[in-house]
């Protein structure tokens, strides 16, 4: 639960930091800050993705399906 929760905070995250890089303008300033603001979401957003849809998830289907074939049928 807490793995979604915190997944779906990193997704909003990225996006709205995007689209607000697209429609709001930036002080000279805060280049510097929002650029590794961005780096640090995307390289989550990268990791959100891999574990979802990556290597982890083919090997937790793999543990369901061991388990399902270990399970003893009534």
């Amino acid at each position: 639960m807490f793995m979604g929760v915190l997944a779906m905070v990193v997704l909003s995250g990225t996006f709205a930091l995007v689209f607000l890089l697209f429609y709001t303008p930036i002080p000279e300033s805060s280049h510097d800050l929002v650029n590794i603001a961005l780096g640090s979401l995307l390289t989550a957003f990268g990791t959100v993705l891999n574990y979802y849809f990556g290597s982890s998830k083919s090997s937790r289907d793999k543990d369901q399906r061991n388990t399902a074939q270990a399970a003893p049928e009534a």
